[in-house]
């Protein structure tokens, strides 16, 4: 509990210092550049960056503030497990890798960053220790170790350009040189922010504990890959930027699609969070990348809190994640059903909440530079699904009867530290898009578009909120309507078979190839005439030697002396 309250006033106070740090660089327009140099290998510099401008350190006081909310967050909500300790370590492992990653522009540290990151996200994964997680660890584990490894093959393609320092690249070199380069380092952004075909880790993450969730969906982990595009995408090639554009587009509109057929609490909000990504990195691709980064900003507020208080039903309700399970919630906790509304208003982008600034904008945006139709329906398709499963949701949640197995359970808002710090966030989520919009952007958006236009944000939300409601009454019939369509609820539910695809398709194949190999090189040829054969044969060697050390030469040389004279006198 002491580690808790230390861990939580520590960053609140470092959080406060580098947004203060960051006004001043966006006002004044100042950076900082910090370069060690290690060693140089031939014509490669080896050297330690680090680089500090106004994105780096708004987006480190963001990080460093919800980590601060969370570590009280976790005094509540963990109080009684016996390794808290460990718990709050590897937490702070988790934030301090990220640092790492945002801190630097030289690949090297980046992927020291991001390897820890994947490493300490598995360790979290399977803290509840059951056959369930360590399933989904090593999901998230392989899924991640591609990104991994196209970073590694970045880097590798990058000695040849003498420095690892990616933001020189665009001034010093040409396409031809650092095209593939970039195409590997989007490879990598891809599979750890969970875009097609590498999203079924995002969900099968929810595995971890709340507050870790709280953390990963909001500022750490999965916003590493947005992170790292925001910081590339200038330097990306247009056809890159279109391949990219489609399958965010795809990924946005295939997990908005999902949450609605979607019954587990935590992992309605995990596809919520893939959707918001796939928004963030569409609007990047069609040159909106501060717009992309003030997103980030505003979902990592509204994310935590939504995670926030879904930690709070579920552990007010014997840790049950199913929402048919849930409802008239709205009685007996209300304080927190206020604060997971004003979330869920903000994740549908309601005219003044936080969430309308940046998504409004990103929409209008969008609208003003739009490539083709196709793009146009499905971006706007995927807006409406994001409002149809957060009303969902709430219907699920706030309205009806309790549905709840054990009927002698009662749930209320008893826990005085979770809901502080709910409080505390929420404050943030209402006010906070319109203090980041005046503070970053110095000269205001004026988008001019017809009327029809501009209140197709609002249609849209109307519409959805109305497929929602009517989605959510699915359930609520003597003959589900969802059965009535059985295969494709399956396939929606299944987040179209992607989970299979990437277990069983790819996975399961990879690792079966790699066992063969084992069987059959490392423990057959390779061990035959490699280390194990050769140990034998020095072993053999080595004693017959031995034997001759051992004054056995000796004997011999006398014994043969012996006979031969005995040959001789005979």
């Amino acid at each position: 509990m002491f580690l808790c309250n230390m861990n939580f006033y520590l960053f609140l106070l470092f959080s406060f210092i580098m947004n203060l740090i960051g006004g001043f660089m966006l006002s004044d327009d100042w950076s900082i550049y910090l370069e060690f140099y290690l060693l140089n290998l031939n014509s490669l510099s080896v050297s330690y960056i680090i680089f500090m401008d106004w994105v780096s350190s708004i987006f480190m006081g963001f990080v460093l503030f919800i980590s601060a909310l969370i570590f009280k967050y976790i005094s509540g909500y963990m109080g009684d497990d016996k390794n808290l300790k460990r718990f709050n370590l590897l937490v702070v492992l988790f934030i301090i890798s990220m640092m790492f990653m945002i801190m630097s522009l030289n690949l090297i540290v980046i992927l020291l960053g991001w390897d820890l990151l994947g490493l300490v996200s598995y360790i979290l994964v399977i803290y509840y220790q059951n056959v369930k997680s360590y399933n989904a660890g090593m999901l998230t584990a392989l899924s991640n170790r591609v990104g991994d490894a196209a970073l590694l093959m970045s880097i590798a393609l990058s000695s040849n350009l003498g420095s690892w320092n990616f933001m020189f690249y665009k001034d010093f070199c040409g396409e031809d040189e650092t095209g593939l380069i970039y195409m590997y380092m989007l490879l990598a952004a891809m599979t750890k922010s969970a875009q097609i075909p590498f999203s079924s880790w995002l969900p099968a993450a929810m595995a971890a504990p709340t507050p870790v969730s709280s953390l990963v969906h909001s500022s750490t982990l999965v916003t590493a890959g947005v992170y790292l595009l925001i910081r590339v995408a200038s330097n990306f090639i247009e056809s890159l930027l279109m391949f990219l554009l489609f399958f965010s587009l795809l990924t946005m509109f295939m997990a908005g699609a999902c949450a609605n057929f979607e019954y587990d609490l935590k992992k309605i909000i995990a596809l919520s969070t893939l959707s918001q990504l796939g928004m963030m990195i569409t609007i990047l691709c069609v040159g909106g990348a501060e717009l992309a980064f003030f997103h980030l900003l505003i979902h990592a507020l509204f994310k935590a809190l939504l995670f926030m208080c879904a930690g709070v039903i579920i552990h007010s309700l014997g840790n049950n994640q199913d929402i048919r399970y849930m409802g008239s919630m709205l009685k007996c906790m209300p304080l927190t059903c206020v604060c997971l509304n004003i979330s869920n208003l903000a994740l549908c982008g309601l005219p003044f909440m936080s969430g309308f600034y940046s998504k409004d904008l990103i929409i209008e945006m969008f609208t003003l530079n739009m490539n083709n139709i196709f793009v146009y329906i499905l971006f706007y398709l995927s807006i409406g699904l994001t409002v149809s499963y957060s009303v969902r949701l709430s219907y699920y949640i706030f309205m009806g009867s309790n549905n709840f197995i054990n009927l002698m359970s009662f749930s209320d808002d008893n826990n005085k530290i979770m809901l502080k710090m709910m409080g505390f966030m929420v404050i943030f989520v209402v006010f906070m898009g319109s203090c980041l919009s005046w503070l970053m952007f110095m000269t205001p958006y004026f988008i001019l578009l017809p009327l029809y236009m501009k209140m197709l944000t609002l249609i849209i939300i109307i519409i959805g909120s109305f497929l929602g409601y009517n989605l959510m009454k699915m359930y609520y019939y003597f003959t589900l309507k969802s059965m009535m369509i059985k295969n494709f609820s399956m396939f929606m539910g299944q987040m179209w078979n992607l989970p299979f695809l990437s277990t069983y398709g790819v996975n399961s194949k990879f690792l079966f190839l790699g066992k063969h190999y084992f069987i059959k090189y490392d423990q057959g040829w390779f061990e035959y005439y490699g280390s194990v054969n050769l140990f034998k044969i020095l072993v053999v060697n080595s004693k017959a030697f031995q034997l001759f050390s051992r004054n056995h030469l000796k004997l011999f040389l006398m014994s043969f002396l012996i006979v031969s004279m005995i040959f001789i006198f005979l």
